[in-house]
């Protein structure tokens, strides 16, 4: 084996690990043990359904009948049956015309943004969105503009002023950081008086908002509008991977013609598949746990003085960098799993403890964690 030689072309990558290192924002990845008797407050397994036995067995099942990979892309090889039996499944659940699955929640979010914009149209990107969707925009070359987080007074202000004959409008339904909700009533509203689409990323909406956790699009009533499309991660609520996009036929044709991160990419892996329609299944059988997330998410939310969640994510703000870490790796030394989000994930100054609720959470271990973040954050807070 030759020997390694750093160059000097990448000095200056030691220069910026230590910016990021004395600014508190150095990641480092620990990974995690099956036997691993932490809590977990951090993942985005909002449903539980991740090793829920079914669920595993469904991946089990479909990687032993289709091979451990999809091998091509979807207009090749790598669609199976499995892939369009998924798709009606979650086009019925959310109540849409028609879906599209894509490998990840982040290539569906760049193939439909640039595929329903490009040269000579506008999209108006709210400032919550998450950087899939930010991305997106960059590489839509279209014109972007970017408006404050859940402003729609200023999307419909830029969507009149535009030139543009065609004008998609961006956002997530929960912001991802903090948990919040999108004003989708009023950002569709200002789409339908302009002229422009609404893309939704119902990440962190499916399986937690709506009836039986439709997401919160179907719960608000706009499923039946063809200008509203809907994108979602199947790596979150379903316990799975990959993405969708929920529109109706006519998008989904378009999309299979031109989405890029779906011409060109390798399929959704067959496990993945099989899981989640298998979690879909559960979901289905047991509208219940997104019932139970959100009362979990509201004990969460009393206990750290958080506001009243609206989805599974209860935000805690430190402000201070350094001051979340340290708050996070004392959690996990008295067995809690809490995430940590520090610029540039947030805001500087806003640096946060990410609690997520989880359905399959027992009352006893919810007490649990309540117990130990009542006391790390009595230490770690700014007035302790």
């Amino acid at each position: 084996m030759a020997e390694f030689r750093p160059t000097p072309a990448l000095d200056w990558l030691d220069a910026a690990a230590a910016d990021r290192q004395r600014r508190h924002v150095r990641r480092v990845l620990v990974p995690r043990s099956p036997a691993d008797a932490a809590i977990d407050l951090a993942s985005n397994d909002y449903l539980g359904l991740g090793r829920h036995p079914e669920v595993v067995d469904g991946a089990v099942v479909a990687t032993r009948s289709w091979g451990a990979g999809a091998t091509g892309s979807r207009l090749v090889t790598g669609t199976t049956a499995d892939h369009e039996a998924l798709e009606r499944e979650l086009a019925d659940f959310t109540g849409q015309p028609a879906a599209l699955v894509f490998s990840s929640g982040y290539t569906a979010n760049l193939g439909a943004v640039t595929a329903l914009s490009g040269r000579g149209s506008l999209i108006v990107s709210d400032g919550g969105s998450h950087a899939s969707l930010v991305d997106a925009c960059r590489l839509s070359r279209a014109r972007v503009v970017v408006v404050d987080r859940g402003d729609s007074a200023a999307v419909a202000r830029a969507l009149a002023e535009r030139s543009e004959e065609r004008a998609l409008v961006v956002t997530d339904s929960v912001y991802s950081a903090d948990g919040d909700l999108a004003p989708l009533l009023a950002l569709h509203s200002a789409c339908q008086a302009h002229g422009a689409v609404l893309l939704v990323d119902e990440a962190h909406g499916l399986g937690v908002r709506g009836t039986g956790g439709r997401g919160l699009v179907d719960g608000l009533g706009l499923t039946a509008y063809e200008n509203v499309v809907v994108t979602a991660t199947l790596s979150k609520a379903l316990g799975a991977q990959g993405g969708v996009v929920l529109s109706s036929e006519r998008v989904r044709d378009h999309l299979v013609d031109t989405a890029r991160t779906f011409v060109f990419d390798t399929g959704l892996a067959p496990a993945s598949v099989g899981a989640a329609r298998a979690a879909l299944s559960v979901l289905r059988r047991e509208p219940g746990r997104a019932r139970r997330v959100l009362e979990v998410a509201e004990h969460l939310g009393a206990v750290t003085g958080a506001d009243r969640p609206s989805s599974a994510v209860v935000s805690v703000i430190l402000g201070d960098a350094e001051r979340a870490y340290s708050a996070s790796q004392h959690c996990a030394e008295l067995g809690l799993r809490v995430g940590c989000f520090r610029p540039p994930s947030v805001p500087e100054g806003t640096a946060r403890l990410r609690l997520t609720a989880r359905a399959d959470l027992s009352d006893a271990d919810l007490d649990r964690a309540c117990d130990v973040l009542t006391r790390v954050l009595a230490e770690h807070t700014v007035d302790a």
